[in-house]
C-alpha cells in the first residue's frame, strides 16, 4: 500500500474518509496519528466544554435529529491562522441543509458562530450575544471586526428554537489571530 501525503487542509477530510481507501491507519502504532494531526496544524486549539447531548430535554422538548455523518466547518479559515479585519468567515455544512430560523423543517438547521466561548450547553437554546452570534435567515457567511489578538471560533448547527441537535452537530474550535 502507498502512504497517504495530503495537504493540510485535506488531512481531516481523509481521516474520515481513511485515507480514500488507502489504508492509513494501518501504517501507525498508537498514538501516531494524533502526533502527525499535531505538527501539521500550526496550533491545536482545545475543544470547547460541552454538556453532553439529550434526546429530550427535562421540559419534553424533543431536540431535532441530526443526519448521521453531518459535518460542520470553516471553509476559508484553519486553527493557527493570521487574518486581518474585516475577517471573512464562510461557512461549510456537509450532510443537512440550511433553514432559517423558527422554520421546521427535517434535516435542517442553522448557524451559530461562537467567539471565544470556552463552553456551552447543548441542551439549551444558545443565547445572543457578541460571542454567540446568530444567522437566524439562514446567512452561510459574515464579515466581522474582530480585535487585534488571538480569539477562538467554532460553528454550532442550531434547530428552529436555536438549540443544538441532537447528537450535537459543531465545527472543530479553532484559534485565528487578528493583525
Amino acid at each position: 500500500m502507498r502512504p497517504c501525503l495530503l495537504p493540510s487542509m485535506a488531512l481531516a477530510t481523509a481521516l474520515l474518509a481513511g485515507c480514500a481507501g488507502h489504508g492509513m491507519h494501518h501504517h501507525h502504532g498508537p498514538g501516531t496519528m494524533q502526533q502527525t494531526m499535531d505538527r501539521s496544524t500550526a496550533s491545536v486549539t482545545p475543544p470547547a466544554t460541552v454538556t453532553a447531548s439529550t434526546p429530550t430535554l427535562p421540559s419534553g422538548y424533543q431536540k431535532v435529529t441530526a443526519a448521521p455523518g453531518t459535518r460542520l466547518y470553516f471553509v476559508n479559515l484553519r486553527d493557527g491562522q493570521t487574518v486581518s479585519n474585516p475577517v471573512k468567515l464562510v461557512f461549510g455544512l456537509s450532510g443537512m441543509g440550511v433553514a432559517p430560523a423558527g422554520v421546521e423543517k427535517a434535516g435542517t438547521g442553522h448557524h451559530h458562530l461562537l467567539i471565544d466561548v470556552a463552553a456551552w450547553d447543548a441542551n439549551a437554546p444558545l443565547p445572543v450575544s457578541d460571542q454567540v452570534r446568530h444567522f437566524g435567515m439562514g446567512q452561510t457567511e459574515t464579515t466581522l471586526q474582530l480585535a487585534p489578538g488571538t480569539h477562538t471560533l467554532q460553528l454550532v448547527l442550531g434547530d428552529q428554537n436555536h438549540i443544538p441537535h441532537h447528537p450535537v452537530v459543531a465545527s472543530e474550535r479553532i484559534t485565528v489571530t487578528v493583525k
